[in-house]
């Protein structure tokens, strides 16, 4: 049987790179200019390798029963591991993937197929675009992980974006977003203040040592109109190879003060990571 070979293509908005992984026989990792974007295993699409991506899969696993199905739409799609994901942890899911790069989606599909049967719709738009044109009250969960280069867009990040959000996902829904700073933390700072102006919890997921201010990484927003399980989500990220905390109630307030939530004439985008934050080594 042939090894596996390196696939590098220019897309819409850059060049991709899939690489195999020498330790697990069908796993692929996707870089776009260099930074990755996205972890697959074709045999074991409930295996999540990034760190953001098994606190996001922790969340997803506790917004309803184990294994019932849920309607949810994903802002970007890099290559589908979270769709994957819930194919399989949830069958039976109604799943909208909008991924702004067509190419890199061709790219995905073409070597890294969906599993038979799983129900992921694919679209190519703009995020914003698409979400203020989607039905209010359809979705259970939306995961947004959209990156320009390594960066969040700016257009992504404020008080009417989030009220399109809150006006897509169901009375129950749950907003999730892998967002990326460090110490002082103005723009991590400045979306729990933006989702708090429409969400009734916000709760953040990182590593203590981001939280600490020690060094620049990813953190997980989670906003809902209810009571986010944090006790589940506390036992289930303290038991990952590189624990997180979960931060919420007066620890997220005392965190926000003083913040202010974006207006889209203020947005910018997430800050620029240090040279080699999130390279390959």
């Amino acid at each position: 049987m042939d090894e596996p070979i390196p696939v590098t293509r220019d897309v819409d908005h850059g060049t991709a790179k899939l690489m195999p992984d020498v330790d697990r026989k069908r796993a692929w990792l996707l870089t776009v200019d260099g930074a990755p974007q996205s972890y697959v295993d074709l045999d074991e699409p409930a295996h999540l390798e990034f760190e953001y991506a098994r606190r996001l899969g922790h969340v997803l696993d506790t917004v309803a029963e184990p294994g019932s199905p849920l309607d949810v739409l994903h802002l970007g799609g890099g290559a589908l591991t979270l769709p994957r994901y819930l194919a399989a942890t949830r069958p039976g899911s109604r799943q909208d993937v909008v991924e702004a790069d067509r190419a890199l989606l061709e790219l995905v599909l073409e070597h890294l197929p969906l599993p038979d049967g799983a129900a992921v719709t694919l679209h190519t738009a703009d995020a914003r675009t698409w979400l203020e044109a989607a039905p209010s009250d359809s979705a259970d969960v939306i995961v947004a992980d959209v990156f320009g280069g390594s960066r969040v867009p700016a257009h992504l990040t404020t008080v009417a974006y989030a009220r399109e959000a809150a006006r897509v996902l169901r009375d129950g829904g749950v907003y999730l977003a892998n967002l990326a700073d460090a110490a002082p933390f103005a723009f991590l700072r400045s979306q729990l203040a933006t989702f708090a102006t429409r969400f009734e919890e916000v709760v953040v997921i990182a590593e203590p040592a981001v939280l600490r201010g020690r060094r620049f990484g990813n953190a997980v927003l989670v906003a809902a109109h209810h009571p986010v399980d944090t006790a589940a989500l506390a036992r289930l990220t303290a038991a990952d190879a590189f624990p997180a905390r979960v931060e919420y109630g007066p620890g997220i307030r005392a965190f926000i003060a003083g913040a202010r939530p974006v207006r889209d004439e203020d947005a910018v985008p997430s800050p620029e990571p240090p040279a080699g934050a999130f390279g390959i080594g």
